[in-house]
């Protein structure tokens, strides 16, 4: 036995020993502000799974201009254990001036080989950097520029086939994919959309896929095709200027075929028997880390990818199932606990984390420490928005987005015979969210239907609006206390700077003044306009202040749930 041990031993250290960085090259000739810069590496080492961190695990260790220590993952390439193989490093540096670093190689959680530290340069560009969470309304760049969401759900692109009764071939019609949706969104003001990794779109982590003859099975850890597909996408969003918040998962994987096919299915090589242990079980949490590490490696350096978003409706998956089949809260409020903090410590670039219910909240979810923003989604109850986000601002003191909203939810529907409800109620929401304490405006669904309607115009609207107001106020806001008409469906009024904005919206035909009592400082008007959201012009408006201090306005007259925005300077 004691001789079995020092064999054994003297294996592993042979093992170790064996493991060593190669090499490396910069592939960029100059390295940006904000901009990927990439290296190669090559190693000599021998690994069970290369994709496997706690096998196998390849760092970049950074110290910036400032003195920051950084740690960077590095990501699996190509090669063959025992031989040469071949890594990458992507990073985006967020300082100017010049950033010393060198590469660590360990292997079982142990140092194995190291590289010699190397220095490059980092020039200045034009680009923004990175969005953070700056107040209950805005997000911010490194720059300092204030930054609000601006944008809808385009969460795949065309399917092979399409299960819609009455959209069937607008569904299946190749034009829905990413670069004539996204440009499109970018060129009407749009800034923002949200999109799903799935066994049919940017299926990364998916062996079997379905649906999409753009994607291809594959035996690898992570699926090649979908890789292509998310790197033209990162790539697509980095040149319009367009950030993402990025599904990485569905209920839809974790119920009927989504279960049977996923990669941490026991019968697929996973660990877990049922949708339960994935979310409770150690070995199945580390593989999932191991598709957040990646994650973080390839597409971290990109500023496009604003928000990682662990679930798109978690609590289907939770709750749409057999009784005996559903999962308890406290699992998966614990899951979310343990991976936003092991995401807060090993992305170095500190990306939003969010999660995502479709209508039923979880204890103690709203709550977590590194979930830096909530969501939920609302269908066929629009006008509620404002007071909902309100209200879970109000108790969780953190930003809250809806992620999805929609006149109606049901796809067996034929959304034509009420089209223009769908529109009206298209409109509202963006409407409502830029007066609300949100950073992103709620996000539409049924993107196929809005494009073809030509809607996607509308956000230009909201653009120019918000713009306003961020320029205003530099992105500071702040909700005015006034009286506002009775007779109007929805009164909402945000300070920005010395400029106020009332969103007006009334359930028909309107042509009486209005008065309007402020709140003391509010009240110093000398200019005031009418902005009508129905055709994007602007007005001057009549005021007169009144001896209470009160303004009374002329109206134009709105139409029929019509919204105005007085803006009063």
């Amino acid at each position: 036995m004691k001789r079995s041990f020092v064999i054994i031993s003297l294996f592993l250290t042979t093992f170790y020993l064996q493991a060593q960085i190669l090499g490396s090259v910069l592939l960029n000739d100059e390295v940006k502000l904000y901009q990927k810069a990439e290296w190669d590496i090559t190693l000599k080492a021998s690994f069970n799974n290369p994709f496997d961190f706690t096998d196998i695990a390849l760092e970049m260790v950074l110290t910036s201009p400032a003195g920051e220590k950084l740690n960077l993952p590095c990501y699996y390439e190509s090669g063959q254990s025992g031989t040469e193989s071949h890594w990458k490093a992507r990073f985006a540096a967020r300082e100017t001036g010049v950033y010393s670093y060198h590469f660590v190689l360990s292997q079982a959680g142990k140092k194995a080989s190291s590289s010699p530290v190397a220095n490059f340069e980092v020039l200045t560009s034009e680009a923004k950097g990175f969005l953070k969470p700056d107040n209950l309304w805005t997000l911010r760049y490194d720059n300092g520029e204030p930054f609000r969401g601006i944008g809808m759900n385009i969460c795949w692109e065309s399917r092979d086939e399409d299960d819609s009764k009455y959209f069937k071939a607008l569904h299946e019609d190749k034009r829905f994919n990413y670069p004539y949706m996204l440009n499109k969104l970018k060129a009407n003001g749009g800034n923002f959309f949200r999109t799903w990794m799935i066994y049919w779109n940017l299926p990364v982590d998916w062996k079997i896929v379905q649906n999409n003859s753009r994607y291809s099975n594959s035996a690898s850890t992570f699926n090649e095709s979908g890789i292509r597909r998310m790197d033209e996408l990162v790539e697509l969003c980095d040149s319009l200027g367009i950030h993402m918040m990025l599904a990485l998962e569905s209920h839809v994987g974790y119920m009927g075929t989504g279960w049977e096919i996923s990669n941490y299915n026991i019968l697929n090589g996973g660990y877990a028997r049922t949708p339960a242990e994935f979310f409770a079980l150690p070995e199945s949490r580390k593989q999932y880390k191991n598709k957040l590490r990646y994650m973080i490696a390839r597409y971290g350096y990109s500023p496009s990818v604003a928000v990682w978003e662990f679930f798109n409706e978690v609590d289907n998956a939770m709750y749409n199932v057999r009784p005996e089949d559903q999962i308890p809260a406290e699992i998966v409020t614990d899951w979310h606990n343990e991976m936003s903090t092991w995401l807060k410590l090993n992305d170095p670039y500190g990306h939003i984390v969010t999660t995502s219910v479709s209508h039923r909240d979880i204890p103690g979810m709203n709550d977590l420490r590194h979930i830096g923003i909530n969501q939920r989604h609302m269908y066929k109850n629009t006008d509620a928005i404002p007071s909902t986000i309100r209200e879970y601002v109000k108790k969780h003191k953190k930003p809250y987005v809806i992620g999805e909203s929609g006149y109606e939810w049901d796809w067996s529907k034929n959304f034509n015979e009420f089209a223009d409800e769908m529109d009206k109620d298209f409109k509202k929401a963006l409407w409502y969210g830029l007066f609300s304490p949100t950073p992103v405006l709620p996000m539409s669904w049924w993107w196929e239907f809005f494009e073809n309607r030509g809607m996607m115009k509308y956000f230009s609207r909201i653009a120019l609006i918000n713009q306003r107001m961020l320029d205003a106020g530099q992105g500071a806001f702040e909700e005015v206390n006034g009286s506002w008409p009775v007779e109007a469906t929805h009164a909402l009024g945000v300070r920005c700077g010395r400029t106020l904005f009332v969103l007006l919206t009334y359930p028909g035909n309107d042509n009486e003044s209005i008065r309007l009592a402020l709140s003391p400082g509010n009240d110093k008007v000398s200019k005031a306009e009418w902005f009508d959201c129905e055709t994007g012009r602007f007005f001057p408006a009549v005021f007169t202040k009144q001896a209470d201090k009160s303004i009374l306005i002329g109206s134009l007259g709105f139409q029929p749930e019509g919204s105005m925005i007085l803006i009063l300077e």
